[in-house]
């Protein structure tokens, strides 16, 4: 079975939106710094609901801040 890897944009469109922060980020989505930054290095992947709050904040659909390849 073929891993499928998640990149995402988020840490770009943050810098895009004001610089906003880890923590702005987090506060607008109702998760931890911590859980943002999981995110955006890789290392965690979001609940689908989770990723369209994060797409919501930046006003982007799903598909401009997340993507996925084999």
């Amino acid at each position: 079975m073929t891993e499928l890897s998640i990149q995402n944009r988020i840490r770009e469109l943050r810098f895009f939106a004001n610089e906003m922060t880890q923590q702005q980020l987090a506060e607008a989505v109702g998760v931890t710094r911590q859980t943002i930054a999981a995110i955006e290095k890789g290392k965690y992947s979001p609940s689908l609901e989770t990723a369209f709050r994060i797409a919501k904040v930046f006003n982007k659909p799903l598909q401009e801040v997340f993507q996925y390849s084999e």
